[in-house]
């Protein structure tokens, strides 16, 4: 008598999707991983190629972007004459160093001046708190306008100052909201104990607010730095002298609309007379402006999630 063999177990049938759970906390499919490797590779390229060439274009010679005609896509003969000479003195280097300045100091100012008015304003028996938190969303939605803020930065006497670059802009009603929301997160029976403890409202904001909400403070300096790094209209606006102008405006003035820079001239470009010309030091300048924020942004970005979307979560 043959032997008996075991019965096959049966086929396993596909997982069917829960009820309970959204199609996108479902597994993927292999077509759907495939799907989102290829579209992400191809998000991924679109960032990584253009600043690829801005950067590799800034390295190379001026015979190189004639030979290539434009930007440089296959590294060649490499060189760093373009960042010597706009980082050996001159409107570069001065620009370069009035955006460190006033991005230092108006990020600092304007995170105070956001974590103070957060913390009154998330306080519910602060003194007018409802008022005043009504003025803030009204900015949000209507500005005063051009002429009128202008008309006042030149009647506070700022015109030609580096004041003029900070202050029009130095406290965002969207941040100090992002603020308030998270520091009304913190509980409340924390606060009540410190305060039976003896502790005033500023002990109470140093010691136990703000060592809770660091990843919000972060997100919120982040976003006035990146500001502050990058804005250029008001310089524009206020900004008369030509040794006050901050990078972004350099760069606006010498790569967009191709005009040389401020005391330079036209022609090749010669370290000894400060004459800056050609492809690669637009790109040159380009990158200054770029780089700063690329090396802060990752130090930061990991509080985005925590620091935002719980603002965005408890309002």
């Amino acid at each position: 008598m043959p032997p008996v063999l075991p019965d096959a177990p049966p086929p396993r049938a596909r997982p069917r999707r829960s009820r309970h759970r959204p199609a996108w906390e479902e597994p993927p499919s292999k077509a759907g991983a495939v799907s989102k490797v290829v579209v992400l590779a191809v998000v991924v390229l679109a960032v990584v190629f253009p600043l690829y060439t801005v950067v590799l274009t800034s390295l190379s010679t001026q015979a190189e972007t004639l030979r290539a005609g434009g930007l440089v896509t296959v590294p060649g003969e490499l060189t760093l004459n373009a960042y010597t000479q706009i980082l050996s003195g001159g409107v570069v280097t001065r620009a370069a160093l009035v955006s460190v300045g006033v991005t230092a100091v108006g990020t600092v100012l304007s995170t105070v001046v956001s974590v103070l008015a957060a913390y009154g304003l998330s306080r519910p028996g602060s003194y007018l708190h409802r008022p005043i938190l009504f003025v803030f969303l009204i900015t949000m939605f209507f500005g005063a306008g051009l002429i009128p803020t202008y008309l006042l930065v030149s009647g506070l006497g700022l015109i030609d100052s580096y004041w003029a670059l900070i202050l029009p802009g130095a406290v965002s009603a969207f941040n100090v909201l992002i603020l308030r929301n998270f520091f009304m997160g913190v509980e409340p029976a924390i606060i009540d104990a410190a305060r039976i403890d003896g502790a005033g409202d500023w002990r109470i904001l140093g010691a136990i607010v703000l060592p809770m909400s660091k990843a919000a403070v972060a997100v919120v300096a982040l976003f006035y730095g990146v500001g502050y790094w990058n804005a250029f209209f008001n310089a524009m606006l206020y900004i008369n002298d030509n040794a006050k102008w901050p990078i972004q405006l350099v760069l606006r003035s010498y790569v967009l609309q191709g005009v040389s820079l401020p005391g330079g001239g036209t022609g090749t470009v010669d370290v000894a007379t400060g004459v800056v010309t050609g492809l690669p030091v637009q790109m040159a300048v380009m990158v200054l402006a770029v780089v700063p924020i690329l090396l802060v942004y990752p130090f930061v970005q990991r509080h985005f999630t925590k620091g935002v979307i719980f603002g965005a979560i408890k309002g």
